[in-house]
């Protein structure tokens, strides 16, 4: 698919993203890519469909992650992940500054969006969180977390592999066979990375109450990497402004699951609604 390719500079590093336009142009989706992938890994689906709901769309590689600078698995502190996400939300309206804009976010880029939607001044018109790293959807050893924090006073930069569970990503086996052999997937993971996660996770489902913009959470009921009891919490705590929609039986990456066309209709249906209101 034709991409325009840019670049923002926070902290001293070179973040890459892209752009991907279309003629009829109603609105924008800024995407957040998920821990070990890339912006451009949604190209094959997730873009397409924005595309064909016309969309514009921008997506970009996180620290440390795809083509950007940094090291693999690790970011110089959660405020920068704001940062960049700002850095390409202002790229995106500048482009576009009559178009409404929507932030997407998967995984650890729901973690972001969702943060950032809460945190940060902006005029969104919605955001979109897929299997949102909330809470994990399981108990970590209590001594990798206890070793976990004693690196992250030490050395917070120590990067680790992340251990997960690739058959829990999707349930069609091509998709898992894809992604063992994407040169651009890593599996690294520092130690102020995933605890910062793991606290913002906590602090946004708290503080969901102070939610001012429609939020749509989609997560997998059989999502073995984050908890989607941990996002219907969220939605439940936000005073009406979030909805939250089960899939029954999807896994983690619902864009690569065999559950994807009633995925992608949930979102092309909402978008379109926020645009009426």
């Amino acid at each position: 698919m034709p991409s325009k390719e840019f670049e923002i500079q926070i902290m001293n590093h070179t973040l890459k993203g892209q752009s991907y336009e279309t003629s009829d142009a109603k609105g924008v989706v800024v995407i957040v890519h998920g821990m070990g992938e890339y912006g451009k890994r949604y190209e094959r689906t997730v873009v397409p469909m924005l595309i064909k709901e016309s969309f514009a769309v921008f997506s970009y590689d996180q620290f440390g992650h795809g083509a950007s600078d940094g090291k693999k698995g690790d970011n110089p502190g959660y405020e920068y992940l704001l940062d960049a996400l700002e850095a390409v939300l202002d790229k995106a309206q500048k482009a576009h500054p009559a178009l409404p804009v929507f932030l997407y976010g998967h995984s650890m880029g729901g973690n972001v969006v969702i943060n950032y939607t809460l945190r940060r001044k902006h005029d969104l018109k919605g955001t979109i969180a897929t299997s949102p790293f909330l809470q994990l959807a399981f108990d970590p050893p209590k001594w990798k977390l206890s070793m976990g924090k004693i690196m992250d006073r030490i050395f917070p930069s120590l990067t680790m592999p992340n251990d997960l569970e690739l058959d829990a990503l999707s349930k069609d086996p091509e998709e898992i066979d894809a992604y063992k052999k994407d040169p651009l997937v890593h599996d690294k993971v520092s130690t102020r990375y995933s605890l910062r996660l793991m606290e913002k996770g906590l602090w946004a489902i708290e503080h969901a109450p102070s939610l001012s913009v429609p939020m749509l959470l989609i997560h997998g009921t059989s999502d073995r990497i984050t908890s989607h009891k941990a996002s219907k919490s969220f939605a439940a705590n936000s005073n009406g402004m979030a909805t939250f929609f089960p899939v029954e039986g999807g896994y983690h990456e619902l864009h690569h699951d065999l559950e994807k066309n009633q995925f992608f209709e949930k979102i092309s249906k909402w978008l379109n609604q926020q645009l009426q209101t």
